[in-house]
């Protein structure tokens, strides 16, 4: 059989890595010291790191996270109180499939986001699915939900996705309704999946920033719970050289209603 023609039900039997290599291995000069078995292994192995890569892709996209980073990334040199041992535990993941949560809090420009968002890379490439959303277009999701009779399945989205971000949490005191969409929220998730908040609000401040006591205790309770707690201090990382402010680290984006921080971000 033609090697177009091999190629050509590869791809029709949907297994396209294996299609592109063995276009590429066949090309190869040293093709020919391999063995049948030893050849049909490598296209095997073509196929699993292509759709090891395809699902990457898709777990990345359906993340939309909100910068481009990565655990390895981060600068441990600005003093924040970031412990670096923390980050490498939470680099294993594990804490995702224990379903702990991580409630990081800090000043502006500290580099909460950056975190976030790279415990959510993280937890994309170790093969979990993730989102990311910021609290205020959060609740605005589950306010049109409740409007359209979508609010049960958008909360039964939320419970089931194993890594959820929540960042810019209580940037203002919560309303009546919002207060019980993010106790419906962490109790759906609650020893289900891992969750990340993210807030300039210290987690001491917490309570009252929720308002209403008893909806407060539930929410904290299930939040703080075997969570780690990530207190970030300091000046902004975006104030360099003598306090003067970087241009190109304030500017920002405006895209989908929300501010979309430079590439790279601060780390």
């Amino acid at each position: 059989m033609l090697t177009e023609q091999t190629i050509a039900i590869l791809n029709s039997l949907k297994l396209f890595g294996m299609a592109r290599g063995l276009g590429e291995r066949l090309a190869a000069p040293s093709h020919g010291e391999l063995s049948h078995a030893e050849f049909v292994g490598l296209l095997v192995q073509d196929e699993k790191a292509y759709r090891d890569n395809q699902r990457l892709a898709r777990l990345l996209k359906n993340a939309k996270l909100r910068q481009q980073a990565a655990l390895e990334d981060i600068d441990f040199a600005h003093a924040r109180g970031l412990s670096k041992q923390v980050v490498l535990e939470l680099g294993t993941t594990q804490w995702i499939a224990n379903h702990r949560n991580v409630l990081l809090s800090g000043p502006a420009g500290i580099g909460k986001s950056y975190i976030a968002c790279a415990l959510g890379n993280a937890a994309a490439r170790a093969g979990y699915t993730t989102l990311y959303t910021r609290a205020p277009r959060l609740f605005e999701s589950l306010q049109h939900a409740r409007g359209d009779g979508s609010h049960l399945k958008l909360l039964d989205k939320l419970s089931r996705v194993q890594l959820l971000i929540v960042d810019d949490f209580l940037l203002t005191p919560l309303s009546e309704w919002e207060r019980r969409d993010i106790l419906e929220v962490v109790e759906g998730r609650y020893d289900v999946g891992a969750t990340v908040f993210s807030s300039q609000c210290p987690v001491k401040d917490w309570y009252p920033a929720i308002g209403d006591p008893t909806l407060a205790d539930a929410i904290c309770d299930r939040l703080l719970h075997n969570a780690y707690r990530l207190e970030l201090r300091g000046d902004s990382l975006r104030r360099k050289d003598g306090g003067a402010v970087k241009a190109e680290n304030l500017s920002s984006e405006k895209r989908d209603g929300q501010t979309i921080e430079p590439t790279g971000g601060i780390r």
